[in-house]
C-alpha cells in the first residue's frame, strides 16, 4: 500500500541570503520526519521530499507562507515505503548547474506549454502554426536509457553542464522546427529552453512541470519506458508508481 507522499519542485526565485532559509527549511524538515534533497542557491530552490502526508502539507504550507515561494507547484507521486535515506539541506552555486551566467531564469521564465497541449502537438506531429515539432531530452544519457518520448532528440549528456556544447554540435537538428525541450521535472528544460533561445534558436518552449506532470495529466501517451528518479525507486511508470 502507498503511503508515503513523494513531492519534488524547483522556482526560479532572487534568494538573497540562502544560508539562512537553510537553516530554516532543514529544521522544519527535521521536526516533520522528512527525507530528501533541497537544494538552494540565489536563483531559487529546487527539492525532492518524501514523508506522511500531514507532514509534506505542513512544510509546503510553511515554505508558500515564505512571499517569494508563495505560488511554489510540487508534483506528487507515492511510494510504498520512505525512499530517501535522510535529510540533505544544501547550498549550491546553482540549484542546477549549467555554467551559463548571463542565463538567469529567475528574472525571465522560459516560455512553456502546457501537457494536454503537448499531447495535441505530439498526436499532430507539428505544432498549430504546422511547423514541424522535434523533442528535446535535456536529460543524462542513463536517465533517458529508462524510459522518453518516442522519437525524441538524445546527446547523450553526461552531466547537463554539457548541454551549450551539445547545442553548438547539433543545433543543425532543429532548425526551422519547433524544438519542445523537456526533463524529469523542469527545472533543466527550462535552463535549456532559455540558452536555446539566447543562442538564436527560434521557435523553443519547455514542457511545463517535465515528464512527471505529463504523465500525471495524460497517463503517457507517445512516452515509452518508464521515468528515472532519484532515488530508491530508480523510476516511475506512467502511472508514477515504481516501475521495479
Amino acid at each position: 500500500m502507498n503511503q508515503v507522499l513523494n513531492i519534488s519542485g524547483y522556482k526560479f526565485v532572487a534568494i538573497g541570503q540562502p544560508q539562512e532559509l537553510q537553516r530554516t527549511l532543514h529544521t522544519r524538515g527535521t521536526a516533520l520526519q522528512l527525507r530528501g534533497t533541497i537544494l538552494l542557491a540565489h536563483e531559487g530552490i529546487n527539492l525532492f521530499l518524501a514523508g506522511a502526508p500531514a507532514d509534506i502539507d505542513s512544510f509546503l504550507q510553511a515554505l508558500r507562507a515564505d512571499e517569494r515561494l508563495a505560488d511554489f507547484r510540487a508534483t506528487q507521486t507515492w511510494s510504498a515505503a520512505q525512499p530517501f535515506r535522510k535529510l540533505r539541506v544544501k547550498v549550491k552555486r546553482e540549484i542546477i548547474r549549467m555554467n551559463q551566467p548571463a542565463i538567469r531564469p529567475a528574472q525571465q521564465r522560459a516560455p512553456a506549454i502546457d501537457c494536454a497541449t503537448a499531447k495535441r502537438w505530439l498526436d499532430q506531429g507539428r505544432d498549430d502554426e504546422g511547423r514541424p515539432l522535434v523533442l528535446l531530452d535535456t536529460r543524462n544519457g542513463f536517465e533517458v536509457d529508462h524510459g522518453s518520448f518516442a522519437g525524441a532528440l538524445d546527446w547523450r549528456l553526461r552531466s547537463f553542464s554539457e548541454f551549450p556544447q551539445a547545442l553548438a554540435a547539433h543545433r543543425g537538428d532543429l532548425e526551422g522546427k519547433t524544438v519542445l525541450s523537456f526533463c524529469t521535472g523542469g527545472i533543466r528544460c527550462e535552463k535549456a529552453a532559455l540558452h536555446m533561445r539566447a543562442s538564436g534558436v527560434e521557435h523553443v518552449w519547455q514542457l511545463d512541470g517535465g515528464i512527471l506532470k505529463y504523465l500525471q495529466e495524460t497517463g503517457g501517451a507517445h512516452f515509452n519506458g518508464s521515468c528515472f528518479v532519484f532515488d530508491q525507486r530508480e523510476s516511475v511508470d506512467a502511472r508514477l508508481a515504481a516501475a521495479r
